[in-house]
């Protein structure tokens, strides 16, 4: 697949590492979220006349600090403001709204445009003063004027106070009335227009602290059925639930577990078997799960194994020491689908993301890096040499760049657009136009 780099956000390291990445239901908005809190969202530009290669380029639409850092007094911690996820609500009118959550709080933006604004008031000047109520001799009837085009976000809800641990996922239901939080140790199900309360529907958390074997580590609603969720677990196991069956959901429906080869069994085997995202495929017949060394496509009909695996980086099965040293054998790399299904996506170390065909099982590796994603100019694909003799286009295992690393990927609902996070900067690719 050939991949042309659109548009290019380059921004200061540190609070401007993107976080998370997300399209909206029509893939005309784009939102990222940062370490210091930020979001900013893309607006895709309609195609024109005048530029007809521009193919609707994004460009910035929207800026805004969605969280502040807090200082939990009670437990003397410091609760960061770096956005976790952000979640798309499906639009309902003129206006957007959508989800992005830090550690412990979840905001519900409302983002609209004005571009009108009323003039005429009876009680005030045109510059803001109020005036004398002895002085007005006759009414007038305000009018709209149009103004140059703003775009306000603004918080409607704040989901607050209802997890003890870091909030790792949210997830819309396919209701659009109420989504779920999971934390390491909980799920809550919260209804949009209630704040104050949520109902716990997944408690893992044992009496004795010392007895904890696992943690959550994502959770997902079914695209269409209200009623199943899944979540995932640092062991490498999948439960899905259905909230008709109790409400409270301990007991899962299904348990989606493969199982280990002995031989292949090593002191990082548990480690590597954590799962770092979920991800329903939009049919609802699948869901994808990632671990640190692979993809794995799962039918929901099959609990015993995947139907599809897939190697992202199997070269670093050798590193996986000096891995651990490093703290990145730790690192919790997202996957995403295409709109059809037919393809999968997910990032790796080096500036690398993986593309994986389903239907020819063909597979392709791509850099996201400035020196070689100049505006139109075609990505090459990259390989990595294992052993033996180098090749000339090919890249060392021992030379990869362990902390250019991507970790947040997302795929249009409709066309072969992505958005891939390398660090600080968001690049932006569309298939190759003839």
């Amino acid at each position: 697949m050939f991949v042309i780099p659109m548009k290019v956000s380059c921004q200061t390291v540190g609070a401007d590492i993107i976080s998370t990445v997300e399209f909206n239901y029509t893939g005309d908005l784009l939102a990222t979220g940062d370490k210091g809190g930020r979001v900013v969202i893309f607006q895709r530009e309609q195609e024109s006349k005048n530029r007809p290669l521009s193919r609707g380029e994004y460009n910035v639409y929207s800026t805004f600090q969605s969280h502040e850092p807090e200082f939990d007094y009670l437990k003397s911690l410091e609760i960061e403001e770096k956005i976790n996820k952000i979640r798309w609500l499906p639009q309902q009118n003129a206006a957007h709204f959508l989800l992005s959550t830090n550690d412990k709080t979840i905001k519900l933006w409302k983002i609209s445009e004005r571009d009108k604004r009323a003039e005429g008031y009876n009680l005030k000047d045109e510059d803001g003063r109020l005036r004398d109520p002895f002085r007005i001799t006759s009414l007038r009837v305000p009018v709209l004027m149009p103004m140059d085009l703003m775009v306000e976000a603004s918080p409607r809800r704040i989901f607050a106070n209802a997890h003890t641990y870091h909030i790792n996922s949210i997830s819309v239901n396919s209701d659009h009335e109420t989504y779920l939080s999971a934390d390491d140790l909980r799920i809550n199900l919260w209804h949009l227009e209630i704040t104050d309360r949520s109902f716990n529907i997944v408690d893992i958390k044992p009496a004795n602290m010392e007895e904890l074997t696992e943690v959550i580590t994502a959770a997902e609603c079914h695209p269409h059925q209200c009623n199943v969720f899944v979540y995932s677990s640092s062991k490498g196991t999948i439960r899905l639930c259905d909230m008709r069956a109790g409400a409270l959901c301990d007991r899962h429906s299904k348990f989606f577990e493969e199982p280990e080869d002995p031989s292949s069994r090593s002191f990082f085997s548990e480690i590597i078997s954590s799962i770092s995202d979920v991800k329903f495929s939009h049919s609802g017949r699948y869901m994808m799960t990632r671990d640190y060394l692979s993809v794995k496509v799962w039918d929901l009909n099959m609990e015993n194994r995947p139907v599809e695996t897939y190697q992202v980086h199997e070269y670093l099965r050798s590193k996986l020491c000096s891995l651990y040293e490093n703290d990145c054998i730790f690192d919790k790399f997202e996957c995403c689908w295409n709109g059809s299904d037919s393809a999968i996506m997910t990032g790796s170390y080096n500036n690398f993301f993986r593309m994986f065909d389903r239907n020819t099982r063909r597979d392709i590796t791509l850099e996201a890096s400035r020196e070689n994603s100049k505006p139109r100019a075609i990505l090459k694909p990259r390989k990595v040499c294992t052993g033996g003799k180098r090749k000339k286009d090919e890249i060392s295992v021992d030379s990869l760049d362990f902390n250019k690393k991507i970790l947040h990927t997302a795929w249009h609902p409709k066309e072969n657009v992505i958005a891939v996070a390398a660090t600080n900067n968001l690049y932006i690719f569309q298939d190759k136009i003839n």
